[in-house]
């Protein structure tokens, strides 16, 4: 691996990054024509998943990607879909090297692609900055092999783990800069997910703003009978900005009947010990092609996913404030007896945001 690869395969990657909470279902590929040591063309997965970003790098290249070479963060696709196999646009524009970051998980390339490649005589290179490209599109990935997008959990708190007060006050813990931050990750992420508790409570819009983006994330809440109010905020404005609600085989059809005449999307999805199941949620949003999730709360809907094996990251806002023990705890029971039984992550990064820590945790490996 070169120095140029290496510079050429993190720029395509920046590009990637830029379609994050916008490609779902298709993960989002970044890509990079270089010739002669000059970027001729760029591009990456357009909103809604397509054009991919080959093609549309392609174009921008136009007749300077004969004898080019082409640095792609995740293999060319080589099945035929709504359009034609990204593998089979580079071998006709004349790319004579393709550098790819790795290999497809979906079953419909699995190596295919880069075979294709090779058939036609293009050099190609993989591995290069495979597991930063990984990273980028872990959602996808998931959804790929497990059926689940990937799940990040939003915790914002008291110094002392409170998330409001005993009297349920709890606009606002965390400073303008923690909460634009919020606003940032909802736009990366596909859906924004909350539990009916937080939905009764807080009445939340759950949309991005004051951040002038086009695109919304779905709004999806999880409630079992369907008891929030129709005239929240959710419901009232689902026809401009879409909302899910999981709910399970015991909700009234009256109840459904209404809530689908605000154009909500109802999912049935599995119920036990009374409440939903965690596995049946994320599978159902999964099914419904979302590949990053990010949860809001509150307590018991974050305590039944962490108690569940289901949370790949989390994302803790702590304010410099104490709201003692008769405040609202962050997370409902887990029903722990054993410290080696408590969820463990590992600290990806902190970073201060105006007064307020932001402290970022993945999967310990």
């Amino acid at each position: 691996m070169s120095s140029d690869d290496l510079r050429h395969m993190k720029h395509a990657l920046s590009l990637a990054q830029r379609g994050l909470g916008q490609v779902w279902p298709n993960p989002s590929v970044g890509c990079v024509i270089v010739k002669d040591g000059v970027i001729v063309g760029r591009g990456h997965t357009a909103p809604g998943g397509r054009p991919h970003g080959e093609p549309q790098a392609l174009e921008m290249a136009g007749n300077g990607a004969l004898g080019a070479t082409a640095y792609v963060t995740l293999e060319p696709c080589s099945h035929t879909g709504k359009t034609p196999p990204c593998a089979q646009t580079l071998i006709n524009a004349g790319v004579t090297r393709v550098v790819s970051a790795l290999e497809d998980d979906d079953p419909r390339v699995a190596g295919r692609g880069h075979k294709m490649l090779c058939e036609a005589g293009i050099e190609v290179v993989t591995g290069v900055c495979a597991r930063e490209a990984r990273a980028v599109n872990e959602g996808f990935f998931h959804r790929v092999n497990l059926g689940r997008p990937m799940l990040t959990l939003k915790l914002a708190s008291s110094f002392d783990g409170r998330i409001a007060t005993a009297q349920g006050e709890s606009q606002w813990i965390t400073g303008p800069a923690a909460r634009r931050n919020v606003h940032m990750e909802r736009a990366r992420h596909d859906a924004v997910f909350v539990g009916a508790g937080t939905a009764r409570a807080d009445d939340p819009s759950l949309t991005v703003r004051d951040l002038g983006v086009a695109h919304q994330p779905v709004r999806v809440v999880a409630a079992r009978m369907l008891d929030i109010p129709l005239t929240s905020k959710l419901a009232q404005t689902a026809r401009d900005v879409p909302v899910w609600v999981l709910h399970g085989p015991s909700a009234l059809a009256e109840r459904r009947a209404a809530w689908e005449a605000c154009g909500v999307k109802l999912i049935e999805v599995a119920e036990e010990r009374g409440s939903l199941s965690p596995v049946s949620m994320l599978q159902a949003l999964g099914d419904a092609g979302l590949t990053r999730v990010y949860c809001e709360g509150g307590g018991s809907l974050a305590a039944a996913l962490l108690r569940a094996d289901l949370v790949d990251h989390i994302s803790g806002y702590t304010a410099g404030v104490m709201l003692g023990a008769e405040g609202l705890a962050s997370l409902a029971p887990l029903g722990l007896e054993y410290l080696s039984d408590a969820p463990r992550f590992a600290l990806r990064d902190v970073q201060r945001l105006g007064d307020d820590i932001l402290h970022r945790w993945q999967r310990g490996f």
